[in-house]
């Protein structure tokens, strides 16, 4: 490790263990926490009745009726938050230029990825392009992953590339999604990914779409078990309306 690595490392280990304010709402913390208790009592956690397979809140017990329908390409899915109220605030402030909040979502997130997923062997972030990184200023997937494999001890499997730019999602419906990813996913590490039990990280599940595309490519490149983690989970599968 260089000088400079040294000194980034002193840097973010000084900012883990020194907080003093809620990320949320900028009341004082005591014990280094990013999100004081009251915050994190108020958030929209996803608790209740869940989907089995994509793990969004659902009226009554049981396979939602989408999943019914066209399932994910995960064997699971879950979230540990809805994607609303604080919660979506927290994150579109995080994609938005607020990269340090990668330390709050981690930490609301831990618990989640504790009980569901003791089996993953690697974290996948969702990667993006040069340019649309370059655009934004960092890969908010997987800066999240970073964080969450230092606090889990499982390591970040960045083995694959995005390859081509794809139009924005924001008002598209899944088909729509499916079609507009299509293809844009490339295993570069295929040695990386084989025979591995492996979870795809995210900020928001929406249509899943993305998460289906992900898994898709990493299975034809020899993965074993494939499931998908998110910050966030839209409840209504169609914000945007159906095709």
């Amino acid at each position: 490790m260089n000088f400079f690595k040294k000194i980034a490392e002193w840097v973010r280990k000084y900012d883990d263990a020194h907080n003093f304010t809620c990320d949320i709402c900028g009341r004082e913390v005591f014990a280094g926490e990013r999100v004081c208790a009251k915050c994190r009592e108020a958030l929209p956690w996803n608790s209740g009745a869940i989907c089995p397979l994509c793990g969004r809140r659902v009226k009554e017990a049981g396979v939602c009726l989408e999943c019914k329908e066209r399932p994910l390409e995960v064997e699971k899915a879950r979230s540990a938050l809805l994607y609303e109220g604080e919660a979506s605030r927290l994150i579109v402030r995080y994609k938005r230029g607020d990269q340090y909040l990668y330390r709050a979502v981690a930490e609301l997130c831990l618990s989640t990825i504790k009980s569901q997923f003791p089996e993953a062997e690697g974290l996948v972030p969702v990667p993006m392009t040069a340019r649309a990184k370059r655009r934004r200023g960092y890969n908010q997937s997987l800066i999240l992953c970073e964080e969450l494999s230092r606090k889990l001890s499982v390591p970040v499997v960045d083995a694959v590339e995005k390859r081509r730019e794809t139009k924005s999602q924001k008002f598209l419906g899944r088909r729509e999604r499916e079609s507009n990813l299509e293809g844009c996913f490339h295993v570069a590490d295929r040695a990386a990914v084989k025979g591995k039990t492996l979870l795809i990280i995210d900020d928001t599940l929406t249509t899943g779409a993305t998460v289906s595309e992900l898994a898709r490519t990493l299975k034809r490149a020899g993965a074993g078990r494939v499931f998908a983690f998110t910050a966030t989970s839209v409840e209504n599968k169609h914000p945007f309306g159906k095709e």
